[in-house]
Formats: C-alpha cells, structure tokens, sequence
C-alpha cells in the first residue's frame, strides 16, 4: 500500500447531495459555461474536482459549499470557501484558484464513498464515514473516487496531502485521532501527495522502522536509481533521527484485480524494503 498516493497538491471541493454520477464532476448536468470554466481554471493548477456530501441526511435548506484546499510548498495548508445556489455560482472557484487561500483552517477529511465508480468505496467508506463523522462532524466529508479502490476504505487528508487506505470503522477513528495529533503512522498509511511513489514508500519506511512523526517531520534529500533499486535518503526532525537512508526494490506484484466492478486482472508496482539505517 505504501507509495500509491496520487500526486497532487490542490482539491477543489463541490458539494452535491443528490446521486453522484460514474465519472463524479464531470457527469452533473451543470451550465456548460461554468462548468468549463471551472475545468479549466483545475486544470491549469492540475486540481482534483472531488463531488462531497456530509453523511447521513442534511437539510435541502443548507447552502451548497464549495471550497479550493492547497498544499503549500513549505507544508501549509490554504483553504478557501464559499457556497452556490446556482450553477453559476460555482464560478468563484476559478477565481480561488487564482488566489492563495488562507492559513488557519483544520484539515478537511474525505473519505470516498463513491459507489457508482466502484462498490468496494461503498461497502468499505460509508461504515468508516460514519464512524469519523460521530466523532468529528465538522471534518469529515463523503467523496468520489480518489484513486486506489482495491485500499478501500480510503481517506485523503487534505490539504495536508496524505492518503491512508485499507480503513474500517475502528482502525480509521484511531488513525485520524493520531493524525490530527500530530502523529502519522506507517500502517495504512499510502503516501504523500507531494512525493514521488519510492519517496512515500521511503518515508513510510522510515515511520515504521522508528514509530509515528508529523506529517512534515521527514523530508526528502537525496533519491537515486539504478535499475529496479532505488535509494532515498531523509532528513529528519529531533527527536526522530537526523538523517535515515532507505533502500527499496521496484517489482510487479502477480496479476490480480485491482477495483471491484473491473473484471480484468493487472499489476501494480510494489516497492519493498531492502534496508534502512537511521543516525
């Protein structure tokens, strides 16, 4: 699991309580206008447009939210908001893209729930939605698909930028306790989205070799191949060691079937550890 985060660092968030179509945004029958507009402006700064939904049944009276979270370069977090009543409301999020957002804002907690896509998101993230939203309402959003349905139940802390998969109901209240603590654990742990596939798998290396840090407590400062091994070296924050070099090799798992609803078999990449010292 560890090194399957997608890379990204910007989620533009839309709040639609009704059926989410297959392909999520794409599919809402929505102003043409405002919707490429919107498209456009994600994918100049190459975001995720993610359909949300609190869990459970909320008044149709409630505003429709909206919001642009990013992942800054030094760590930090922006967030901008707003809500629509119309199509064309949802035009202020190209503006916010446009813009840095603003610091101070919690973590937003999305766990894809997104059935349609595949049922695994379902089965696996509704359960776990609803354990993280009785303990932290305010957070915590269903959303569609994230990538990576074979983790299911997946979350992606954002704008934080961290994946964690293969959730249950219990094992997600523990990990997302830890999380907002301060403290990233390797197991479930998926990666990084501003880290490349080995690098995530370096640091998750790292946090199970010398136990849970925070979430910019690693950092990356060297990475090297040579064929299929790959070495990465991290610089750490006291108390955690000051440097630690991970060795990894790159292999093709046996074919199997990575999503529910695909029939065909693939195979993934998997990067196992070969050594790691830490100083």
């Amino acid at each position: 699991m560890a090194g399957t985060a997608p890379r990204g660092f910007v989620w533009v968030l839309v709040e639609h309580r009704g059926g989410w179509p297959v392909n999520g945004f794409d599919g809402l029958d929505l102003e043409p206008g405002t919707k490429a507009l919107v498209f456009a402006a994600a994918q100049a700064v190459r975001a995720r447009v993610l359909l949300v939904r609190r869990h459970g049944r909320r008044s149709g009276e409630e505003a429709r939210r909206w919001a642009v979270l990013r992942h800054g370069p030094d760590g930090a977090g922006r967030q901008q908001w707003g809500t629509w009543d119309r199509d064309e409301d949802l035009a202020g999020i190209a503006t916010a893209l446009s813009t840095p957002g603003e610091l101070g804002h919690p973590p937003v907690v999305l766990v894809c729930a997104h059935g349609q896509h595949d049922p695994c998101c379902a089965v696996h993230g509704r359960p776990v939605a609803r354990a993280l939203s009785e303990h932290w309402p305010e957070l915590v959003w269903e959303c569609a698909h994230v990538g990576g349905d074979r983790f299911a139940g997946n979350a992606v802390i954002a704008p934080d930028g961290v994946y964690y998969g293969g959730l249950d109901a219990e094992s997600s209240v523990v990990v997302l306790g830890e999380h907002l603590a301060g403290r990233v654990h390797a197991e479930h742990l998926r990666g990084y989205t501003d880290l490349t596939p080995p690098q995530q798998a370096a640091v998750a290396a790292a946090l199970g070799r010398f136990g849970p840090a925070g979430r910019n407590d690693y950092t990356v400062a060297e990475t090297s191949r040579h064929g299929d091994r790959w070495r990465i070296r991290l610089t750490g924050r006291p108390p955690h060691p000051g440097r630690v070099d991970v060795e990894l090799r790159a292999h093709r798992a046996p074919p199997c079937r990575l999503t529910c609803r695909g029939p065909a078999t693939s195979s993934a990449v998997v990067y196992e550890l070969t050594a790691i010292c830490g100083t």
